[in-house]
């Protein structure tokens, strides 16, 4: 039996290690994209529904790659090559995270133009960001690395996981890190009290963790930031004049972030 399950995987996989590992990346079409861009604009505050047809291509696109690359090593495989051959300057702060993460260039455009590198990626959870730490962070050497995780481990996107799971992960990035020099903001989970994909009510738990990550960054003497303080409600939501959909910012949203981060980063810059 075992024969024959190798040779068919044989018959399957005639590269095993290849320089030129990743196929065409899948991309939003231009409908999408012009979706997107409605969906940022300053003056919306309310999650606009994709065109259905080009999402569920591009879903269905996605989910089939992710067969082969669950943690998207190749979704920035082709601008990695390109960033480290520029100045160091042009990838000063990397910003690794999930969907909160990857609209923040969306969102305020501006932030992203001066070095800062944005390595987010929609639904993402701590393990899969683990494992693409080195390419999409430790390869580009930035001074800065800001770490912003566990939405996605909190809605359940990669199946059960364990506190204990959540904090380990970002400890390993932040481990990773500092032993190559790069100095590091940690960020708490944004503020949440319902998930649109899974009916899960965080708030505990989202507080739980960032007691825990506050310690962490305590711990590890790294700098936190807690964008809860300016998005959040007394009762653990985000203010509904500031999301698109109760979990993720709108453009003023990111608008409060923006001092917060400024500062984070500029604090980072000056640890030894």
């Amino acid at each position: 039996m075992l024969t024959l399950f190798l040779a068919a995987t044989a018959a399957i996989n005639t590269v095993g290690v290849t320089d030129t590992p990743c196929p065409s990346p899948v991309v939003m079409n231009a409908e999408l994209q012009a979706w997107r861009a409605s969906v940022y604009a300053p003056t919306n505050h309310a999650m606009i529904p994709p065109p259905m047809a080009p999402a569920l291509a591009y879903r269905n696109a996605y989910l089939e790659a992710r067969k082969t690359d669950w943690p998207d090593l190749c979704g920035f495989h082709a601008d990695n090559l390109k960033l480290i051959a520029r100045p160091q300057a042009e990838r000063d702060v990397v910003f690794m995270g999930d969907s909160i993460t990857a609209a923040w260039e969306y969102g305020d455009p501006g932030l992203f133009r001066t070095g800062w590198v944005d390595r987010g990626i929609s639904g993402q959870t701590t393990q899969q960001m683990l494992l693409r730490f080195p390419a999409d962070v430790l390869a580009l050497h930035p001074r800065v690395v800001h770490i912003m995780a566990g939405t996605n481990d909190v809605a359940g996107n990669t199946g059960p996981t364990t506190y204990d799971n959540i904090e380990g992960n970002i400890a390993a990035m932040v481990t990773l890190a500092k032993a190559a020099g790069i100095r590091v903001v940690l960020a708490a989970i944004p503020p949440s009290a319902g998930f649109n994909w899974a009916a899960i009510k965080p708030v505990p738990v989202i507080a739980t963790l960032n007691q825990r990550l506050k310690a962490l960054a305590l711990r590890e003497k790294v700098t936190f930031v807690d964008y809860g303080t300016v998005l959040a409600t007394p009762e653990g939501a985000m203010k509904p004049d500031l999301t698109l959909d109760g979990t993720h910012p709108a453009t003023a949203g990111y608008a409060l972030m923006a001092p917060l981060v400024r500062q984070a980063v500029a604090t980072a810059q000056k640890q030894k």
